[in-house]
């Protein structure tokens, strides 16, 4: 199975500024990157860093005017995918130092604010169980409602509003599955059948490793129910949606177009 996918966005900067940029698909073992081809605007600066995790990469970019960026990649997903609620949790001390840091707080999952509802409302449940519950949930009780949430909204915001888009669904899942001691990242990836066709997020949670003892494995787990981790091409990781943002900058930005289209051959 191979994902075929079109990207092209473009922006203005009123003056030379420094941008981030993260929209390729990652070469890990889970993905193979068979075919790229990526066209950008002349840069005053350009430069490749590694991104979070090591999954991906980031592209520095200096600039000013009008950028644009066209991006085709073929991609292979190869990941194993397990049953969910099969997989169990581990013990907190038990846990690895790159799972770790996906315990805590952060800017858009302030998971201690939720840990008395996480325990209230799924406190008869433990591991994957767990998070298939809070999956099912957010499934149950938020609409997918464009428009519904902005840069500023957080978990807490969407879980009161009962309303958002695929990064806050995700942020939802990731800051319970957090309060239940149940390590969890962010995904920017891309997925055939997402509506509309975008950029799209989801949550890992990381579980046992049913194949090697004592050890532990992340897995997709996307609440809007539109991707299949199966058929999906991860771009980057991170806390949260500050993490793994198509674009940031460090200046006034004016983004003038974005359209993603992703499709199985």
């Amino acid at each position: 199975m191979t994902l075929a996918i079109a990207t092209e966005f473009a922006f203005r900067l009123d003056r030379p500024t420094d941008a981030l940029l993260q929209f390729e698909a990652a070469a890990i073992p889970e993905q193979a990157v068979t075919a790229a081809t990526l066209d950008m605007s002349t840069a005053e600066h350009c430069a490749r860093i590694p991104a979070q995790d090591d999954i991906g990469e980031r592209l520095w970019i200096r600039a000013e005017g009008e950028f644009r960026v066209r991006y085709e990649v073929e991609v292979q997903p190869r990941r194993l995918v397990h049953d969910l609620a099969g997989l169990s949790a581990l013990d907190p001390h038990e846990m690895p130092g790159e799972a770790v840091q996906y315990l805590f707080d952060s800017r858009y999952c302030q998971a201690d604010r939720l840990q008395s509802f996480a325990e209230a409302e799924f406190g008869g449940t433990a591991g994957g169980a767990r998070v298939a519950a809070i999956r099912d949930w957010i499934a149950a009780n938020i609409a997918y409602s464009p428009g519904a949430s902005d840069a500023r909204t957080a978990a807490h915001d969407t879980m009161l509003e009962r309303a958002g888009v695929c990064r806050d669904f995700a942020h939802v899942l990731i800051a319970l599955a957090r309060a239940s001691a149940i390590p969890a990242r962010y995904v920017a990836c891309y997925a055939p059948g997402v509506e509309p066709p975008d950029f799209h997020a989801i949550a890992e949670v990381f579980l046992t490793d049913p194949v090697t003892p004592d050890g532990g494995i992340w897995q997709m787990v996307d609440a809007t129910g539109m991707a299949d981790p199966a058929q999906t091409a991860k771009i980057g990781v991170g806390r949260d949606a500050a993490d793994v943002s198509f674009l940031t900058s460090f200046g006034k930005t004016d983004l003038r177009h974005k359209s993603v289209a992703v499709r199985l051959l």
